[in-house]
């Protein structure tokens, strides 16, 4: 052997030999692997096959720039949950009191787990079936669990953008078709119609114009033609924005991200200038400080942070894998959470404002209808006109003159004022009145602008925005769906994309038909919470105790270049854990405390009324949250028993264009064996953790592989895939 040779001057050296056998050959020269005599695998080397397998492993799409992928995530988290839920919880749980428990808990739960998201989908640089693959194979299956909850959100998700389609074309007329009631004839007497006499025009347009909506869920009623293509046009929509991937879908996100704060910002200003603006702005920062005390603020609050951030979609993890590899997902992930909370603050400025003015219309329509009452009464002899304060006009009856009417009256005659039928018409009550969701966008908000001046516009506006929120959002679901798959089956985008599109509208039908919505308030509550909750958890458990969270930290502060704040150490390791577990044991409890249900509208009634679910409902109930979760217990006893091969124990190592590529995954815990795979950190192979090569005798930081639990699972990824990383 020649002198000069590594194993001769390791033999001449009077130090400690610990290298393997692999951390040598890790020196030499690399040779073309699979052309050699040495194919221990016994592949037969494919030129075409070869230069395919590299192309595509370089040519990984990235994000045109920093801006394009901030606004991406600004349009993933900020959505529909922000301008109708956030205001609703915030007025329910103590106005701004609830800002309190809700800034607490994003810090101690939605950053930290909104960072590590971040952080092992641009280290890694796969969808979340590879990544959570990569990190413990025996948990892989909470990459198809999240696969899983994105389609069935995705599913009913879009119908609501379909609602919002349906009242955005249907804005384009004066007066708004929802802004009075319809006249009909029975022969030559012209009445209106009873069940939005008994309503409001604006609900009896929802309920019957808009949705055509049966009794109970057990009703189908079939399928509402202007609801089917409404949601035809929704999945077209999503399917031409995700259909080049991230190069089309990036483009969108400068519109569909941006056009909502334009309009939220154009109705703060608008809504500021409303005659009883500042009532409900008042009303909704009044803090009622013993509401913080409440467990059920706190447990709302926290699930509200959870879905704020997509936390478990994969959406976080699919956007960041295609960032590169020095870019400050710490700082991406400290901007968006506190975009998303100011969002969620400023839309509740802009709905309060708008319902403070609501209120102060229902309000004065409220006095005007008791005033007549009482000026019957005055006609009939049935109340005396001494009872009526001299000062009170009742040409220009103003709130306060009618409460102390109102309260006189009460007093003299107690025992009879029920009969009377009057009403206290209190601010406070109309501002008390919580609406969320639906009920918020499409009858409350709708409500009001039919009082604006030029009321199409805005009402053009307001769904305009709705439709890019949800878009957004909607692009970022099915990016979940989409990445992991692609990377995993190596599908072709283009055709699993339209193919996904399809058979989701078809899926989807079940949402249009005129008992759809019953299913969509279903599929809400439901298909998400629970599954994602555990998701969320294993995740955390992977991270933190399987992969370690010191190991991880060291990674993120070779990735970064700086290493992160103490303060997520412990919060992956134990405090995000903890609330987690207490969150998802909060939920089960309410689950079985209060029976699933849901409010039907009752045409008859013309109201909403509480029913229960059919066992056939519930059975689809139960479904939905077993099937979101069975991957994780799947997977893990399929790869536990080794009834589906993870690979363990199994080397395939090729050369290829002079680097050493590898597949190892999964060694088992008694398996020492070391390898050095390339000279220098940038071309590791492996996307985590960034490994130092050996350094000669005496070197304090040799190579060493992890064992099981930190393996990698299937194939393996070469590290051509990721070309602008320095994995």
């Amino acid at each position: 052997m020649p002198k000069n040779s590594k194993v001769t001057q390791r033999e001449h050296s009077s130090e400690h030999v610990t290298e393997s056998v692999a951390d040598l050959l890790a020196h030499e020269e690399p040779v073309d692997y699979k052309r050699s005599v040495l194919n221990v695998t016994g592949e037969t080397w494919d030129k075409q096959k070869d230069g395919d397998e590299e192309l595509d492993a370089e040519n990984r799409p990235a994000w045109n720039s920093k801006l394009q992928y901030i606004l991406a995530q600004i349009g993933y988290y900020v959505g529909l949950g922000n301008v109708w839920r956030f205001p609703y919880l915030c007025q329910k749980n103590g106005g701004g009191a609830y800002l309190v428990p809700y800034l607490v808990l994003l810090v101690i739960i939605g950053l930290p787990l909104f960072f590590l998201e971040l952080a092992v989908g641009q280290r890694i640089r796969r969808g979340s079936i590879g990544v959570w693959n990569y990190i413990c194979p025996r948990l892989g299956g909470i990459g198809y669990a999240s696969c899983l909850v994105c389609f069935f959100v995705g599913l009913y998700y879009n119908v609501i953008i379909g609602w919002s389609i349906f009242y955005f074309f249907k804005s384009f007329q004066y007066p708004l078709p929802w802004s009075e009631c319809p006249i009909v004839r029975n022969g030559s007497v012209a009445v209106v119609e009873t069940e939005c006499e008994r309503s409001s025009a604006t609900t009896y347009f929802w309920y019957r114009e808009a949705l055509d909506i049966s009794n109970s869920i057990s009703e189908s009623g079939g399928l509402n033609w202007k609801m089917t293509l409404c949601l035809l046009v929704a999945w077209s929509l999503v399917g031409l924005a995700m259909i080049k991937g991230i190069q089309s879908s990036g483009k969108v996100m400068y519109f569909s991200s941006l056009f909502p704060y334009v309009v939220l910002v154009c109705f703060l200003v608008r809504g500021l200038l409303l005659r009883g603006a500042v009532d409900g702005i008042m009303h909704m920062f009044t803090p009622k400080l013993d509401k913080m005390l409440d467990p059920q603020v706190w447990r709302e609050a926290a699930t509200q942070v959870f879905f704020a951030l997509g936390l478990g979609f994969g959406g976080v993890i699919a956007f960041s894998s295609y960032n590169k590899q020095d870019n400050n997902c710490h700082f991406d992930a400290t901007l968006v959470s506190f975009i998303n909370f100011f969002t969620s603050v400023l839309a509740t400025l802009v709905v309060f404002a708008v319902l403070g003015f609501k209120a102060n219309i229902m309000n004065e329509k409220c006095v005007v209808e008791n005033a007549e009452k009482i000026l019957g009464y005055l006609n009939t002899n049935v109340l005396s006109h001494d009872l009526i304060p001299p000062h009170v006009n009742f040409s220009h009856l103003t709130a306060k003159d009618y409460n102390e009417m109102y309260r006189v009256i009460m007093t003299v005659k107690e025992g009879h004022f029920k009969e009377l039928g009057l009403d206290a018409c209190l601010l406070e009550d109309e501002l008390d009145k919580s609406v969320q969701g639906t009920g918020l966008a499409f009858i409350a908000f709708t409500e009001a602008m039919t009082h604006f001046p030029a009321s199409p516009f805005w009402s053009v506006m307001f769904f305009l925005m709705l439709i890019n929120l949800g878009l957004g959002s909607m692009i970022g679901t099915m990016s979940g769906i989409t990445t992991p798959i692609i990377d995993t089956f190596k599908v072709r985008k283009e055709v699993f994309t339209v193919g996904c599109c399809i058979f989701a509208f078809v899926v989807g039908l079940i949402f249009v038909q005129r008992s759809g919505n019953y299913f969509v308030t279903m599929f809400d509550d439901y298909s998400a919470t629970l599954p994602l909750t555990v998701v969320v958890i294993l995740e955390n458990i992977a991270v933190a105790w399987i992969y370690g969270t010191k190991k991880f930290m060291q990674e993120l502060t070779e990735m970064l270049g700086f290493r992160p704040y103490q303060f997520y150490y412990y919060t992956w390791k134990y405090v995000s854990p903890i609330c987690m577990a207490v969150l998802m044991t909060a939920s089960i409890i309410q689950l079985g405390v209060s029976p699933p249900g849901y409010s039907a509208w009752i045409r008859e009634e013309a109201a909403e009324k509480f029913l229960f679910y059919p066992t056939w409902a519930m059975a689809i109930l139960i479904s939905l949250i077993i099937l979101a979760s069975l991957p994780l217990p799947l997977v893990f006893i399929l790869r536990q028993f080794h009834l589906v091969s993870d690979g363990s124990n199994a080397l395939s190592v090729t050369y290829k264009k002079g680097r050493m590529m590898k597949d190892i995954s999964n060694l088992e815990d008694n398996d020492e064996t070391r390898f050095i795979l390339s000279k220098v950190p940038s071309e590791t192979p492996s996307p985590m953790p960034t490994h130092r090569s050996y350094l000669g005798p005496g070197s304090n930081s040799p190579m060493e592989m992890s064992s099981a639990p930190n393996g990698r699972y299937g194939s393996g990824y070469l590290l051509a895939s990721t070309p602008e990383s320095e994995l």
